[in-house]
């Protein structure tokens, strides 16, 4: 009797690389372990759900939510051989990446999960940490100023005072630009009172002191 072959044909391009490269950062493990889901939740692990949409997004070059379980729908064999777990479409649905993001949007877990996460990268690729740039920036653009949102008016750097604005807190190891600390604020605050937070920070997420910060410091640090 012939046994009947069946053949699954898959377009990987780059994303087995890109899930393995996410898995040895640990980053499957670290989110799992700051982010804890509900009890029904089933199937892959939110760890491996961001890990697998991470690779999506580096491999297409597109980062809307609403691409992901269409893209997903079909090539579930790739990260199903990679993870060594059972893949379903349902792992990458709307409503499961939804969840993801709003688990992710909690700050005392997300500082929980840098911190972890600092530790583990300087470990596994032995990064120097003795200097750390740290800047402000803003985005403007078309959107809603709601009460006490993040997208306000305030002082632009883009030279758009007409837009609505969001600002970001950046510390990166330099000369590498690895960020270590990252923080969104509502764009009409001042730089100045954003520093020292970002410092511990990095000194949280470093584990160390005394390490020399560069970037754009208030005049009265001079």
């Amino acid at each position: 009797m012939t046994e009947e072959l069946t053949l699954v044909s898959e377009r990987i391009d780059d994303v087995p690389l890109l899930i393995a490269h996410v898995e040895r950062m640990g980053l499957p493990e670290h989110l799992d372990a700051c982010f804890p889901t509900h009890g029904n939740w089933e199937g892959l692990s939110l760890g491996w759900v961001t890990t697998c949409w991470l690779a999506h997004i580096l491999s297409a070059g597109d980062h809307r939510l609403s691409r992901v379980p269409d893209r997903a729908e079909g090539r579930l064999q790739t990260p199903g051989v990679c993870t060594g777990q059972d893949v379903r479409s349902l792992d990458f649905s709307d409503d499961r990446l939804a969840l993801v993001l709003r688990a992710m949007s909690d700050d005392k877990q997300w500082v929980a999960f840098e911190e972890r996460a600092n530790g583990h990268l300087l470990r596994v690729y032995t990064l120097s940490s003795d200097r750390v740039r740290l800047d402000t920036t803003t985005g403007s653009g078309y959107w809603r100023v709601t009460e006490g949102g993040l997208f306000t008016f305030g002082h632009s750097k883009d030279r758009r005072p007409d837009r609505p604005q969001v600002k970001v807190v950046l510390s990166a190891l330099d000369p590498l630009g690895m960020p270590v600390a990252r923080e969104v604020v509502a764009g009409n605050r001042a730089d100045d009172p954003l520093y020292i937070p970002a410092v511990e920070r990095v000194r949280g997420g470093l584990g160390t002191r005394g390490v020399l910060y560069i970037g754009s410091w208030p005049k009265s640090w001079t």
